[in-house]
């Protein structure tokens, strides 16, 4: 999803919804970490090659590992 603009992100993320209403089952490589926050019911998070983080959305928001790698405090700041 890297690369849209605002309205294109949100049509990428309807579409996805659509699909997974449909029945189908998604495996998504993404690093646009707000979006897979609204639409993953389970995330597994990788760095340098190593899974360091597995779960719902929520405990992967509040994975140290991933804050420190990914999100950031701001990212903490702005969820709470």
């Amino acid at each position: 999803m890297a690369g849209l603009n605002a309205t294109e992100l949100g049509e990428m993320i309807t579409l996805i919804r659509s699909l997974h209403g449909d029945g189908v089952g998604l495996i998504i490589i993404e690093h646009i970490m707000a979006a897979m926050m609204r639409l993953a019911q389970r995330i597994v998070v990788l760095h340098h090659g190593e899974k360091i983080a597995e779960g719902t959305p929520e405990s992967i928001a509040s994975d140290r590992r991933v804050v420190d790698a990914y999100l950031g405090e701001e990212f903490v700041l702005a969820d709470a």
